[in-house]
Parts: C-alpha cells; sequence; structure tokens
C-alpha cells in the first residue's frame, strides 16, 4: 500500500476522534442530531425515575443530555470538545435547564482530577469506542451505582459508503458494534441489545444544497475529491414529483445500544 493509499484511508476515521474535528462541526452536528429521533428511542430503553443522578461521557451538543434533563434529578455533561459543551449550555440555558453541569475532559483523562464521580447511571452515547474500549468501560462502570447504557455504530453507520469511497477514498470507520459486543461478553458483561433507527435527509432544494450536505464525511477534501463527489450526485440524483432532488436509495443508518445493570 502507497503512503498516499495509507493516507486515504487513514484519513477516513482518525480524524473523526479529534477535538479540532468536533469543534468544527459542533453546530452543524448537534442541530442536526436533535432532529434524527434517536434521542427518544435511547432515552426510551433506560429506567428513568426522576432521583437519579446521570454521568453523559461523550456528551457531543447534548443529544441525550438536553431532553433527559428534565426527567432526572442531574446530569455531569463531559466532553472533551469545549464547542460542544458551549452548545450544552446554551441548550439549557434556552430551554430553563439547570440541573446539567458540564465538564471539559477526555476519555484517557484523570477523571477524579476532573472532578468526575460516582452517579448512578452513566451513558456514552456513540462515543465509546477503540482499540482500549475494555479499559474505558471498566473506568465508565465504576462511575456507576445501577446501570450502564452505550452506544455503537452498526455497519457503516450514517456513512454513505458509495458516495464516499466514488472519492477513492477506503472508508474504514473499524469496529461496530458486534465487537464491542463480543468484548463486553468477554468482560462478563451480559449487556442487552437494541437498536436504534435513524432515517437521515434524502431530499434537497438544489444540487449545492445536497452537494454541502454531504461534506461532514470528508476531512481535507482536495479538488479532485470534490469533482468526484458533485459527479457522483449529478449520476445519482433525481426529481421527485414534489420537484425535489433525491438520491435512489434510502438514507436509514442504525445505532445498537448495550446496556446493564449494576445491581443484578
Amino acid at each position: 500500500m502507497s503512503s498516499q493509499d495509507t493516507q486515504k484511508e487513514k484519513s477516513s476515521s482518525t480524524p473523526y476522534n479529534s477535538r479540532e474535528f468536533w469543534d468544527g462541526r459542533a453546530e452543524e452536528f448537534s442541530e442536526y442530531a436533535a432532529t434524527t429521533g434517536y434521542s427518544d428511542q435511547f432515552i426510551a430503553l433506560m429506567k428513568v425515575t426522576p432521583d437519579l443522578s446521570v454521568l453523559d461521557l461523550g456528551c457531543g451538543g447534548g443529544t441525550i443530555c438536553v431532553p433527559l434533563a428534565p426527567k432526572v434529578q442531574s446530569i455531569t455533561a463531559v466532553d472533551f470538545s469545549p464547542k460542544m459543551l458551549e452548545i450544552v449550555q446554551h441548550r439549557c440555558n434556552s430551554k430553563g435547564i439547570t440541573n446539567v453541569k458540564t465538564c471539559n475532559c477526555a476519555w484517557e483523562e484523570d477523571w477524579e482530577k476532573a472532578g468526575i464521580g460516582v452517579h448512578d447511571v452513566a451513558i456514552a452515547s456513540r462515543s465509546l469506542m477503540g482499540e482500549n474500549f475494555k479499559v474505558l468501560v471498566e473506568k465508565l462502570d465504576r462511575k456507576a451505582r445501577k446501570a450502564v447504557y452505550i452506544s455503537s455504530l452498526v455497519g457503516d453507520g450514517p456513512f454513505d459508503k458509495a458516495l464516499f469511497e466514488s472519492t477513492g477514498r477506503k472508508l474504514n470507520l473499524g469496529n461496530d458494534y458486534i465487537f464491542y459486543y463480543n468484548s463486553l461478553y468477554e468482560m462478563g458483561i451480559r449487556a442487552n441489545v437494541a437498536f436504534c433507527r435513524e432515517d437521515h435527509v434524502n431530499s434537497w432544494s438544489s444540487f449545492e444544497e445536497a452537494f454541502n450536505d454531504q461534506l461532514w464525511m470528508f476531512q481535507g477534501m482536495t479538488r479532485d475529491e470534490e469533482e468526484s463527489v458533485r459527479e457522483y450526485l449529478k449520476k445519482k440524483l433525481s426529481r421527485s414529483q414534489d420537484g425535489r432532488l433525491t438520491l435512489p436509495y434510502s438514507r436509514t443508518c442504525y445505532w445498537a445500544v448495550m446496556w446493564w445493570n449494576k445491581e443484578e
């Protein structure tokens, strides 16, 4: 494999774990994530009571913690992206939510030093991945008295693989939920699992709107890659009866939610 091929393969996965990526995408991601129905499905799987304290690790822009806050006693929302935490605070302020405390900290950092204590429930929604998964699960598990909830992508998740690979890049997102579920099993954790469905936008008013809606998938896009995406969309997009542009396939993805009760 050439150095250029290696860079292309790495560019499809590694940057999505960086502060720079999430700071840059914070506002767009937070607004969109609040509209897909994922948070409602995730929360519906939880045994929520008004007296619960919740730890939300990798909270993003508040996809779970903002709609969950009115249903529980308190939430500590933790993320390594300061921009994401600003959005959490803004969303809470706009809704009159006062029981969410934010904390700027990463998975690998010292949680004790950051003041992250034990909570009734610990959640890691779409944020707990990587080769050191077992170590981080143990770390998260120690912060929960009653239950732990985590979620991971299924297959390609929200990525449009055909469009992505039309640029010549290889979509390499790493392990999906089955790897993590098996890892939990190896750790002696008999986790429950359920799937949340997300139906993503597949209708646009203009070509430029459709094109711009794909750019989040690419880091460091070159002019040649931009042209490849444009050519792909020109070939695939068609007009629906209402005059909007659509792709000829579903934009549905699934997320696996895995959870276990500490009391059991």
